[in-house]
């Protein structure tokens, strides 16, 4: 504490002004790893391994997910009331208001794992490997998940309409100066939400929500693949994020699937896609090398675009049933699995350098005064940075 007050010039800032809107990623890659189990464990895969094992990892990681969830919904909850102009702040940040979709996406998820899947059947009268699951629990009422989801799809959809709107309308904000990768998070929220409902059989929710996911993804993805002059570039810290961009296509070819009943032509387009762009981005690590010298929370960003592209490659894999499409969905399947296990350990054992005081935060229009001084001096104020080049990944 005393090294951080050397460097910064005033003292640490309070733990819950440090829990910053980013952090929700964890809970996010989470929910993606308890999702992508609960599917292995309910199709008929093949796998060199014991069906058990599928649903251990799938119970276990569901379990540690909506701890972490809870945890964190708490910590952000006592953040508004005692830090409300931190977390106004996250909010005018360019990069920090998308994650607060990533809350309701890792809830939605989560859900999702309670909901009956259309290949349980499969499982359970074509192996009669039924019998061998982990806590087998049963599934949540039709009313109490249908009510769940409009709780958590409401919220992202009011974010939604706050954000779109000002890209759409004459706003602060135009999609060119504020487009960046973590802006995909967004548009996942609407394939998850779509999705879920889908499998609630409410098709019409299903179908809306997807429309919007997809049209706004086209725009977002053909604005980020020009880097417009006008668009700020990505700090060397938050260059992870680059992965969420496999995740949107991943997350559209699921949720088309849920929503048409099978993995159709257009799930494979997405899916395909998805695989091109992660492709494209594996063969580049010199992109990543400045953001892997130190470990900080935004490593997540690795885990859940991963996760989501191993979960359309079980679905493309039951539809096509070739040798190589089960490959590579254990491959990914076991990259996802050991890419999140090794990220809850260097976490833990860096858990300093997840909760940085970033002193970067606030945005040069708000004029907000430091958290552990109750005055501060003009000069101080001046040097506040502005928003467009905020490292808020520290």
């Amino acid at each position: 504490m005393a090294r951080m007050q050397q460097e910064t010039g005033h003292p640490p800032s309070p733990f819950l002004a440090r829990f910053h809107a980013d952090l929700f990623r964890v809970s996010m890659a989470l929910a993606g790893q308890a999702l992508l189990w609960r599917t292995l464990s309910s199709g008929s895969f093949s796998d060199p391994w014991p069906p058990l094992f599928n649903s251990i990892v799938e119970k276990s990681f569901w379990l540690l997910a909506a701890l972490v969830l809870s945890s964190s919904s708490l910590a952000y909850l006592f953040k508004s009331i005692f830090h409300f102009h931190v977390v106004k702040a996250e909010f005018l940040d360019r990069w920090r208001v998308n994650y607060l979709f990533a809350p309701w996406i890792a809830a939605i998820l989560l859900l999702q794992c309670l909901l009956p899947f259309r290949y349980d059947h499969e499982r359970s009268s074509g192996s009669g490997l039924g019998g061998s699951k982990f806590i087998n629990w049963g599934h949540l009422a039709p009313l109490i998940s249908r009510a769940l989801w409009c709780a958590c799809t409401a919220a992202v959809l009011l974010l939604e309409v706050k954000i779109y709107g000002q890209w759409f309308t004459k706003g602060k904000r135009f999609l060119s100066t504020v487009a960046n990768p973590s802006t995909h998070l967004s548009l996942i929220g609407n394939f998850a939400s779509a999705q879920a409902a889908a499998r609630l059989n409410w098709m019409e929710p299903a179908l809306f929500l997807f429309s919007v996911g997809i049209v706004h993804y086209l725009v977002v993805f053909v604005t980020l693949y020009q880097r417009l002059p006008c668009n700020a570039s990505s700090p060397a810290r938050l260059q992870p994020a680059i992965f969420l961009s496999i995740a949107a296509p991943s997350m559209a070819s699921v949720a088309w699937a849920s929503i048409s009943g099978h993995f159709d032509t257009a799930c494979k387009m997405f899916h395909f896609l998805s695989i091109f762009l992660f492709l494209m981005l594996i063969v580049r690590p010199t992109l990543f090398a400045k953001a892997m010298k130190k470990f900080n929370s935004a490593w997540w960003a690795y885990v859940f675009p991963v996760t989501t592209l191993a979960l359309s490659s079980a679905e493309y894999s039951l539809e096509v049933g070739s040798a190589v499409a089960h490959g590579i969905r254990r491959a990914m399947s076991l990259i996802s699995l050991a890419m999140t296990l090794a990220l809850i350990l260097l976490t833990l054992v860096y858990r300093k350098a997840v909760f940085v005081d970033d002193t970067s935060l606030f945005p040069k229009q708000t004029k907000v005064l430091p958290i552990s001084s109750p005055t501060a001096s003009p000069a101080m104020e001046e040097h506040v940075p502005d928003q467009t080049t905020l490292e808020v990944g520290r």
